[in-house]
Formats: C-alpha cells, structure tokens, sequence
C-alpha cells in the first residue's frame, strides 16, 4: 500500500502519522456508515427550517469545529505556504462547498432517499474522468462494463423507459453534479497535493476553513437572516456537520490507515441503502420499485469500476 492515501474529503494523508485504533475497524466502519447514510436525512430537515446555503454553511461551521478540537490535541498546525493554500481553496471549493451546497438545494425537491442513490454515481464519474486525466488509469473490459452498467441504473432510476415522467429535473440535476463534483476534486488533488508532507489533519482542517469562509461570503448575498431560528432543523444541522462532516473524517482516515483504502471505500454502498431506509422509514417518502432496483444496478457497476487489473490477476 502505497505511503500516501486519501479520503473522500480529498485530502492526503500519510498513513504512518495516523493513531492507532481504540474500537474495533468492523464498528467503525459500521458508524462511518450509518453517519454518512444518515447525512442525506438531515439535510432534509435542515432545509425544512433554512436555506441550502445556511445549511452548508453551518455544516462547515461545526465541521471545521470537530477538525479544530483535534488539531487543538495534537497539537497540530496548520500548513503553510500560499500555494499550498491555493490549492486547498480550489479543493474546498470542489469537495466541500460546491457538492454540500447543491445536495442541500437539492433536497428542497427530491426526497433524500433519491439524493443518496445519487451520491452513489461519484465512483461512475470518477472512473469516467480517470479514463482521460489520469494516464495510469487504464480501462479494463470490466471497469468499462461496470461504467455502462452503473449509467444504466442511473438511467433506472430516473425512469428512463417512460420518458423520465415525473422526474424532478431542478433537484435531481444539482445532485448528479454535487456527485460529479467530488472525483473532479479528487484528481485535482491527486495532481496538486500529493505528497505535501503535511499531516492529514492540518490539511483537511484547513480545507474545511477554507470552505467555511467562501460560504460565508456566499450566504449572505443569496439568503437573508432567519426571522426565527428553528430549533429541529438546527440539530439537524449541527449533527451533519460535527458527526457527517467532522467526525467521519476522522473515522475514515483511521479505517484507511488500518484496513486500507480499498476495504474503507467500501462505506460508498452501503451509503444509499441507508439513506433509503432512513428516508422511507423516518421520513416516510414515498419509493417506486425503479429506485431500489436501479440503485442495487448502480452499486454494482460502481463496484466493477474499482476492480483493478492486479485484483483480477490474483
């Protein structure tokens, strides 16, 4: 395994620097789960009471917090250099900002359980976008079968046999992108901060800094300030951002640095079956047979677009 690995913020991060774990890989990996399943349920009670960009900014807000306690321990710093922290604007803006926003202005009219599903396209676009700016990803027969594959259970989904009736295209359409956004950010890191010799954590703290302030500039000029503060949809904001934007970074970088980044990525399907659940069971929104169906399709040829030549060779 390579010294250098990466989690789903996009941040690097060197596996020797990580601690050791305290609770066993199989639990955390089950919490990493149920926290990011559940994120898409959140986000559709924090928008019930505010508005997307109040609802990314105060993600970021208690994220960045949950990251600043533990550089805080650690004793950890922030790093240093201007072009350091103009690529880190670049990826907060790809991997933070963009993606929350338009997931949350998303759900202001599709169910979260259609948002999750979506979610789960990034490996499909990732593995498109590999095939032409990253010249050592090369395609195997089963890597592209598994990209068709995965494009038609997208198709599934959307109901594409019936003209894609009833299909709200205003929020399925920024959740496609938010999903699309998240492998452009993460071959732009992979390209411009790879092998930075900073630590994992002071870099993704200062990625979720970074983001936090382009949405405070943002929030204002597009939303006004609450006549009330909600107190529900609040919770809901301050669990997404300390549990699904702080915390489970941590938890991730500590799966990667024991299991390895094959095995954690796994988290990515089981994250639209729980996000179904969460949303039909606590929600109570509605589910055709189209989605789950096209979404086990989507999962599957998400899988096959991860399965490496030396995997199959073994």
């Amino acid at each position: 395994m390579s010294t250098v690995t990466r989690t789903r913020t996009g941040a690097p991060t060197p596996a020797s620097a990580l601690p050791g774990p305290r609770l066993d890989w199989r639990l955390r990996f089950a919490a990493l789960s149920l926290i990011w399943g559940f994120s898409f349920l959140l986000i559709k009670v924090g928008t019930d009471g505010y508005a997307p960009f109040q609802v990314t900014l105060g993600r970021l807000v208690f994220g960045t917090a949950v990251l600043a306690a533990a550089m805080a321990v650690k004793r950890e710093r922030l790093p240093r250099g201007a072009r350091t922290w103009g690529h880190l604007a670049v990826a907060a803006f790809l991997l933070n900002a963009l993606p929350f926003s338009l997931f949350a202005y998303a759900e202001l009219s599709i169910p979260s359980t259609l948002a999750g599903i979506c979610n789960a396209t990034s490996p499909l676009w990732g593995m498109a976008l590999s095939l032409v700016a990253l010249s050592e990803d090369r395609p195997t027969r089963i890597r592209v079968a598994g990209l068709g594959l995965g494009f038609l259970g997208v198709l599934t989904v959307l109901g594409a046999w019936q003209g894609f009736h009833g299909l709200d295209v205003k929020g399925t359409l920024p959740a496609l992108l938010a999903s699309l956004s998240y492998p452009v950010g993460w071959i732009y890191v992979r390209r411009t901060l790879a092998g930075t010799g900073h630590s994992h954590l002071s870099m993704t703290g200062a990625q979720l800094l970074l983001a936090t302030l382009q949405l405070a500039v943002v929030t204002p000029l597009f939303t006004s300030m609450p006549a009330h503060f909600a107190l529900v949809p609040l919770l809901a904001v301050a669990a997404l951002g300390a549990l699904g934007t702080g915390l489970a970074v941590l938890i991730q970088y500590g799966l990667v640095a024991e299991v390895g980044p094959t095995t954690a990525q796994m988290v990515t399907y089981f994250i639209p079956v729980i996000a179904t659940a969460a949303g039909v069971a606590v929600l109570g929104e509605s589910l055709r047979w189209s989605t789950p169906v096209g979404a086990v399709v989507v999962l599957a040829g998400a899988a096959l677009t991860q399965v490496s030549p030396k995997a199959r060779a073994s």
